[in-house]
């Protein structure tokens, strides 16, 4: 068969099947997230057990802020007797004072840390919906290619039947035959990689939900584009947030060390009555002490806190440099497979059982021959195997710019943030 018109067999079978192929505007819908998404991701957020943990740490940090709303210090009583030549009771009752201001220190120190781990848990129910969205569409669209696997095994058995029919009544020589069992064969072995993907496809989303038994379907279609996202302000992205709540509560730990080298004074008020033979006195005292810095002056607690805050301080400028590097890298990629996917959409069949009927049809007449209809047979079902593949990566590569943007929950939650025109 000349090249010419193997050409034009191969245009036929496209051109025969190109009207059940979807309209490029209805694959560029933007999906928005229904509602079985969103309670999927809350149940997986409620049995998450690093959401768990997080949440712990917030409750924590407040149990700690509530702590240090306390007063610093305990009034202390002291009891002293003594049987002497004068008898002596006394009573003692002593406070130091919070002259330096160490309970306002703490207590803006305390709630800085509660900010980080308020901002800590956000980041990490966002990074556990991420990873779960990313397997979850993995194993959906790992069962759409283990599905097309299924389809492959079918027509390539019922063209080895056909095949030795076909050899029977001499139609084709064996060594044709021998191909339509090779091609079995093959489809045999990959159909039992598509399973093995899958298994791990959803190994590994059950190491993020634990045992869901329910899987919501994936939206069809492919995401929509990322210029109708409106990015969350720097500042205002998770990400920022925990560091700049890091450098807060760094910040507040300068203030606390400097508080804690001023030493405050002791107040004591002690009351009681002596006995010297046959006279009684009624005794009153007061005093007050405070500590001498003499041998620890608190300064190296100072250049530590110093330190820590100007490390707190150079994460701050790192993190903007990685959140804005991370928005556009994740932007580039997801634009660059949304193009990919959307081309692949407007260029090809989707009906393959039409155009494998066509084959077929084909073979039978022999228009084409036994190894021309594999190739072709084993392109479309290599081709679709393919796509599915890419509008995996795209929907993960959605799912990551979500996240780099700060739009993942309110996708989550239905609101679409879309760009003003």
């Amino acid at each position: 068969m000349s090249v010419l018109r193997a050409a034009l067999i191969g245009a036929a079978c496209v051109f025969h099947v190109a009207r059940a192929m979807a309209l490029p505007g209805e694959a560029e819908a933007a999906p928005v997230a229904a509602p079985p998404i969103r309670s999927a991701v809350q149940r997986v957020w409620e049995a998450s057990p690093e959401v768990q943990a997080a949440r712990a740490d917030v409750d924590a940090a407040r149990a700690r802020v509530r702590a240090a709303a306390q007063p610093v210090y305990n009034p202390s009583l002291s009891l002293d007797a003594e049987n002497a030549d004068v008898d002596r009771r006394t009573a003692s009752l002593s406070l130091p004072l919070d002259m330096s201001g160490k309970r306002r220190a703490r207590t803006s120190l305390a709630e800085a840390e509660q900010r980080s781990r308020e901002a800590s848990y956000e980041l990490q129910r966002r990074d556990v919906a991420s990873r779960w969205l990313k397997a979850w569409s993995s194993a959906a669209l790992a069962a759409r290619q283990r599905e097309l696997g299924e389809h492959r095994v079918t027509l390539m058995r019922r063209f080895d039947a056909l095949a030795a029919e076909r050899l029977a009544v001499g139609d084709i020589s064996s060594p044709e035959r021998d191909l339509a069992a090779l091609a079995l064969g093959e489809s045999q072995i990959q159909q039992a990689s598509l399973a093995g993907g899958e298994a791990a496809a959803r190994a590994a989303l059950e190491a993020v939900a634990g045992d869901e038994a329910a899987m919501p379907p994936l939206p069809a279609g492919l995401p929509p584009a990322s210029t109708g996202i409106v990015p969350v302000a720097l500042d205002d992205r998770p990400e920022l947030l925990k560091v700049r709540a890091d450098e807060s509560a760094a910040q507040a730990g300068i203030d606390v060390a400097r508080r804690a080298r001023l030493h405050d004074p002791t107040v004591s008020l002690t009351g009681g009555r002596v006995n010297t033979g046959v006279r009684t006195d009624q005794v009153i005292g007061l005093s007050v002490s405070i500590p001498l810095p003499v041998l620890n002056n608190g300064r190296a607690e100072i250049d530590a806190a110093l330190a820590e805050a100007g490390a707190a301080s150079a994460m701050v400028r790192a993190r903007q440099q990685v959140t804005r590097a991370s928005l556009r890298e994740a932007q580039s990629r997801y634009d660059a497979l949304l193009a990919a996917g959307q081309a692949f959409r407007a260029g090809r069949a989707a009906a393959f059982d039409d155009r494998t009927a066509l084959l077929e049809k084909l073979w039978r007449a022999g228009e084409i021959s036994t190894s021309d209809y594999l190739v072709q047979l084993k392109q479309s079902l290599d081709t679709a195997l393919s796509a599915l593949a890419l509008e995996s990566q795209a929907w993960q590569a959605w799912f990551d710019y979500l996240a780099a943007a700060g739009r993942l929950t309110d996708w989550l939650d239905g609101r679409t943030q879309e760009a003003s025109p």
